[in-house]
Formats: C-alpha cells, structure tokens, sequence
C-alpha cells in the first residue's frame, strides 16, 4: 500500500511540470521525451511508443520510442485491423487506454515491442485530429499481482499529451498548407515569366529583320505584339492574384496564430481542472485508506502544499474550547513550534480568518512593513494565502500557504482552486471526527 501511494505522488508531483514540458516543447519529439521521462517516474520498466497512423492505407507506419531523452523511430508498417474490434472501435473514439489482455505479449510482437519473461500488459490509446485517428499511443508494462495499473497512473499525464499532440498536428497542418501554396506561386510565376521571355525574343527576332519581311509578315509581327500585350497582361493579372494569395494567407496565418493562443488558454484551463480533479479523488482515497488520524492530517496537508507549492504551510483544526484552534499539521515551520498549541480567534492570520470566514490574499511583498498579519509566527514575509476550512456552515478549521516556490506570488485564480480543496478536506475532517481524534493521538484532549 505505501508504495502505491508513493507511486501516485510521483505521478502527481510530475503532472504540473510535464504541463510546463508539453507547452514550451519545439516539437513532437521533445513532448513525447517528456511523456516518457514522467513514466520513468512511475515505472521504469515500463515501454511507450507512439505508433503513426495513416488513415488512407488504415495502416501503422512506424514508431517513435523515447529513450534516454530522444526519439528512436522505426518502421511497423501493419494494418489496424490486426487488431480486434472492439479495441478499434474504442481508438478511433480516443480519450482512454484499451488493454489487449491475455493476447497482449502477441500484439505487442506485432508492433515491435519486446516481449517481458513473465508477461506483459499492453495498453493502447487513440489520439485523435479533427475527429479522425491519427496515431495510437502503446504502453507496454509488466504484468502484476497486486498494485495499481501504470496505465492508470498515466491516464493524466496522457490526456496532457493529447492536447500537446493536437498543437503539434495543427502546427504540422499549418506548415504544409503554407509550403504548398509557396510552390504554387511561385511555378505559377515562372511559368508565365517563361512563357513572356519567349515571347519578346520572338518578337525582337521580328523586327530585326523588319526591313525584308513581306506584307504576311508585318501581319504576323502584329499579332506578335498583340500575343506579348496579353500576355504582360495576363502577368500583371497573375501577379495581383499572387499578391491578393498572399495577403488570404497572411490572414489565414494570423487567424491560425490566434486560434492556437486560444488553445493554449483552454489547455492550460483544462490542465488545472484535471489537476484539481486528481487532487479530489486522491483525497478521497485518502480518506478510505487511512485509519490513523495522524497520518490523514499530513497527507491532507501535503496534498494542498504540494499543489500550491507552498513550501511553508499549517493546517489549524477547531479545539474543544470556545473560539480556539490548535496547530494540527504543518510543514517547515520553526522547530519551536509545537503541535497542539492553541491560537486564540482573532489573533494572528488564522485567528481572523477563524472569525471573518472568508479567505485571505496578500500578494505584494512590500506590503510586510506594513501589514501587520505579516509577523504572524506560522507565516514568513511575502505572499499567502488563509482559507477557512467550513462545512454545513460550521468551521472545521484554517489552512495557511506562504513561500510558494521560486518566489511565486499566490493570485485570485489560486483562491479559487484551494477553497474547492478546502471544501473537500473540511469533509473529510469532519466525516473523520478529525479535530477530537487527533487531539486524542496527541494526548491532549
């Protein structure tokens, strides 16, 4: 059991930074070395490869394997429909892992994977462009007796990769519609240059010899200098096209620049909501497993922390006396600090948080001379944040964050995200009877 919840804090510790990954990555092999380096965390054992599909022929032309922090590409060139039905039907809908079961260590031959001694599991997943598949993500791992799936500790960091693959599909899509119109004009062009080259040293062969041509051919020199007229014109006309072409691509360009912003915006909205969904399901988990209270108050704390990137934090629960609260569980406080110790309501941050019931934002450090919450011993200098922990319009207790990491600054948007959490975790307190076991597990009831 402790090391499957080892494994799930890695996973998910590793989610926010292959977020980062995914949006700075250059190109498809730079996020699919990401993607590979989070599985490192997870299972090490473990294989992933992205196999190309290509619609037209239905076939799986060949794959990309992150390893050692590059891409090795090799050729697959196989049909889909090697694969049962049911598992194709649910790659072209995406979205999620399909294990192969029994028959995995034969699939897994089949798309050059090497085969583990004592069996494997092999897990496909759809990613889809514009509604179509358009390649399949393999993951080939060990198979267990006890613990949870890789696939299932993946699923997130895969749903990111999705969203980065699209970009990079758009992207690819983009490129190919710009090199394409390129060469268009620019043949378009050389062939009507071509052709009005030939054209006047025609007709300057003409009027050389002027002076001995016949009445036919003066005739013919002017219908020479007719064919050279229209044809300028015919230039002049393709070259205002050519001209009117590019300014539809500048436009087309400028919207797709847009277009991938706003993808960027709603992936960045997803990846937090996906985050927060993972931080309430391990709460919850949380809450299932764990039989000692202790335990359960530091889990619930490192959960919310470590999202925050707090790396100075306090979780106060209601004591037994009227208007107090006690230090349940904290990270990096002073070592004089004790758990237990009693703050009165309306004392320090978490005092008047306790009272007012609203959550607290400071942001500007400069405002430490001059805020007064500030000197608060739970708190150091710089930006916070104090959010009431209340359930059925009882309060449960307070939670601080300060010294977010690198030197970050806690924003409105942060407020949101943990009183969502702070919702959950007075649940869980309250479900729990949290605030009077612990204080019995202390000996200080």
């Amino acid at each position: 059991m402790a090391r499957r919840c080892y494994l799930s804090l890695v996973m998910t510790r590793s989610l926010p930074s292959l977020a980062h990954a995914l949006s700075v990555a250059p190109d498809l092999d730079a996020a699919l070395v990401a993607l590979g380096e989070a599985l490192v965390e997870a299972d090490r054992t473990a294989v992933l490869g992205l196999l190309r599909y290509d619609g037209r022929r239905s076939m799986l032309r060949d794959r990309l394997t992150p390893t050692g922090g590059q891409v090795v590409r090799s050729t697959v060139d196989t049909t889909i429909d090697h694969l049962p039905s049911s598992v194709r039907g649910m790659l072209v809908s995406g979205g999620q892992f399909v294990d192969l079961g029994e028959k995995s260590g034969e699939y897994a031959r089949l798309l050059g994977l090497t085969a583990f001694a004592d069996g494997g599991v092999l897990s496909l997943r759809g990613l889809l462009t514009d509604g179509q598949l358009s390649a399949v993500l393999a993951l080939y791992e060990q198979r267990r007796m006890f613990g949870t799936r890789t696939a299932e500790r993946l699923s997130p960091a895969a749903a990111l990769f999705d969203l980065g693959y699209a970009r990079f599909q758009e992207r690819e899509a983009r490129d190919e519609a710009v090199t394409t119109l390129e060469d268009v004009t620019t043949r378009v062009h050389a062939e009507y240059m071509r052709k009005l080259s030939a054209l006047e040293e025609e007709l300057g062969r003409a009027r050389g010899a002027v002076s001995q041509t016949s009445e036919h051919d003066a005739e013919r020199l002017v219908h020479l200098e007719r064919d050279v007229a229209g044809a300028q014109e015919e230039a002049r006309r393709a070259s205002r096209k050519a001209t009117s072409v590019e300014q539809q691509l500048t436009a087309a360009v400028s919207q797709l620049e847009q277009a991938h912003v706003e993808l960027h915006r709603r992936h960045e909205t997803l990846r937090q909501k996906v985050r927060t969904l993972y931080l309430i399901e391990r709460s919850l988990r949380m809450d299932n497993t764990a039989r000692d209270p202790r335990p359960l108050v530091d889990g619930l704390l490192a959960l919310v922390g470590d999202d925050m990137q707090a790396q100075r934090c306090s979780l106060m629960l209601k004591a037994p006396e009227s208007e107090m609260l006690y230090l349940a569980a904290a990270r990096g406080l002073a070592p004089n600090i004790v758990m237990g110790a009693r703050i009165p309501y309306g004392k320090g941050v978490a005092g008047v948080v306790a009272i007012s019931r609203e959550p607290l934002l400071v942001q500007d450090a400069s405002e430490v001379n001059e805020h007064p919450l500030l000197r608060d011993q739970y708190l150091t200098t710089g930006s916070f944040i104090s959010f009431p922990l209340i359930y059925r319009d009882e309060l449960i207790g307070v939670v601080n964050l300060t010294n977010r990491a690198k030197r970050g600054v806690f924003i409105e948007e942060d407020v949101e995200r943990v009183s969502l959490l702070g919702l959950v975790i007075a649940l869980i307190a309250t479900r729990n009877a949290l605030p009077d076991r612990l204080l019995e597990s202390l000996g200080d009831a």
